[in-house]
Parts: structure tokens; sequence; C-alpha cells
């Protein structure tokens, strides 16, 4: 039986722009609407140009040989990835993220249309390394990390994979009532929820918790570990704040729910994409056996 070619998946987000004609339906009307505001739709239309542009030229630096597709952010929960797969994800750091949990053992190559506004932790290829990039991808030539995902068991069966962190809280702003529980230590607690973080999450939100916190928890990206933080943790009769951040290495974070109704569980930021967490329902989060193959040069 033949082989199937390699194949280059390009994924890619709406822009600002793309937004923006969404919701007001043409270009004028959107102009208009910035304007009376002080600000200017041209950055907005550069920006998207740019974007256009280097999937374009990156589509062009595919090998001949190979097969292509494309597909867009919202419909990744839809696209059938294959093993031959290598996926270029084309915008900035956090579609990296997104597209993470998607797949399984895929190699991500992320190419960034923009070196000057994204930070490029994630998307670190520019576009003229593209097509020898793919190619000793495939040849299995290309240095690569193997970044450690969070996962979260439901014990409804029900799981989440995230490649920055997983929260655990309130959908509003109300406080989040659950118990949390570690290998050795367990209390019930109030707060405004809690995140669990792996080491390419821990330069993001876990990142802002600890300078805040002063709670400092050092993680590699390739480190098959994670850590938890608490956020503002509030002591009462009922409640306690002994467990503000820890490691979790072999023994996942375990978590119950007192929460009557708006209770949370969503990973990377997608607070849309989320699973219910209502009273007495029960949650384990550590680091998963899945990985993001990420392409880095």
């Amino acid at each position: 039986m033949a082989t199937n070619s390699p194949r280059a998946v390009f994924v890619t987000r709406e822009t600002d722009y793309d937004l923006l004609l969404a919701r007001h339906a043409t270009r004028g009307q959107a102009k208009f609407f910035l304007e009376t505001r002080g600000q200017d739709i041209d950055m907005l239309e550069d920006r998207h140009r740019q974007l256009h542009a280097t999937l374009h030229a990156g589509r062009a630096a595919v090998p001949a040989d190979w097969r292509q597709a494309a597909v867009a952010r919202a419909d990744l929960d839809r696209f059938l990835f294959g093993p031959e797969d290598v996926v270029v994800a084309v915008g900035q750091d956090g579609l990296v993220a997104n597209v993470a949990k998607y797949l399984d053992g895929q190699p991500v190559i992320g190419l960034n249309p923009a070196p000057d506004l994204y930070d490029g932790v994630l998307v670190r290829v520019g576009l003229a390394r593209l097509a020898a990039l793919l190619r000793a991808t495939i040849a299995g030539a290309a240095t690569a990390e193997r970044r450690t995902m969070v996962e979260a068991k439901l014990d409804t069966g029900e799981r989440l994979l995230a490649l920055n962190e997983v929260f655990v809280g309130h959908h509003s702003h109300q406080s989040a009532r659950y118990r949390i529980a570690t290998s050795d230590l367990a209390e019930d607690q109030s707060s405004s929820g809690l995140i669990v973080a792996s080491g390419t999450g821990a330069t993001g939100w876990a990142r802002s918790i600890m300078e805040a916190t002063h709670e400092g928890l050092p993680l590699d990206p390739q480190e098959r570990a994670v850590a938890f933080f608490v956020r503002e943790p509030f002591p009462s009769k009922a409640t306690g704040t002994a467990l503000r951040a820890g490691r979790l290495v072999r023994t996942p974070l375990a978590v119950t729910s007192r929460m009557n109704e708006g209770g949370v569980i969503f990973g990377d930021g997608i607070e849309q994409d989320f699973l219910g967490f209502g009273w007495g329902r029960g949650v384990t989060i550590g680091a998963a056996d899945q990985t993001l193959h990420l392409i880095v040069g």
C-alpha cells in the first residue's frame, strides 16, 4: 500500500481587522467607528495584509510533492489531523496553544508573521527558514522540544488538555468555593480560582501570579511537572489559605467543587470551551501523557 505524502496544515485565526468587518459589515463603517474614537483602521488593515502575505508565501514554500490544507482556529474541533501532517501555525504564540490539544504527536512549526509584534516564544520561525525546516522535520533532522501539557480529568470521564494552564473557578467575579488536596495536604478554600500551569504557561498567566505573590516555582517547558497557584485565597472560619502554590510531579492536584452553580474548568484562556464544575464534582489536574512536539530549528 502506498504511503501518503506529507501534508502541511496551515492554521490561522481571525485578525482584528476580520473581527471588525464581521461586526460592522463594511470597511467604511468600521473605519467610521474607529475614527470617532480617535483610532486608525490602517494599522489593523496592514497587519491583516501582513499575515495573509506570510500565509501565501508560506504555502508557496511547501515542497511540490507534499499535500496541503488550511484550517481556521474556530474549526479546529472539526478538523481531522493525520499522522503524516506537519502543522504550521501562522500568527501569535497563543495559536500554537490553541492547536496543541487537538494533536497527537504531530510536529508544529510556529511561523511568525510579525516579529515586531509577537514575542515569538512559540512562533519562532521566520518565513525564510520554512521550506528547509519542513523537509528537515519529515526527515527527523529538525531540532524539536517536547513541551509538557496540562490535563484535567473529571470524575465523569470528561477530559480537557491545555498547553499553558487549566483554570478552575467561578465563571463570574464571584468567589470560587472548593476543596483542594495535594498528596499530603487538603483544605477547603474560597478564592478567585486556581490555575495549574506547565513550564510553557509559567511565562504567561502563572508568571504574573508568581510576581504578585512572590511564589516562585521554576518549571522547564519540557519537564514532566506542573505547578498550581491559588488566586487570592480568603481566610475564614470555614476556609483556609495554607495551600497557595506547589509543584506537582507524580501526584496530580485533586479539587472538589463546592459551587452550586457557575463552577467552570477551561484551558488556555478559552472561556467558552469549558467544562461545568458544579457542587460535588471532582477533578484531578496534572501533567498530561500527551506533549506538544514543537519544531524550533
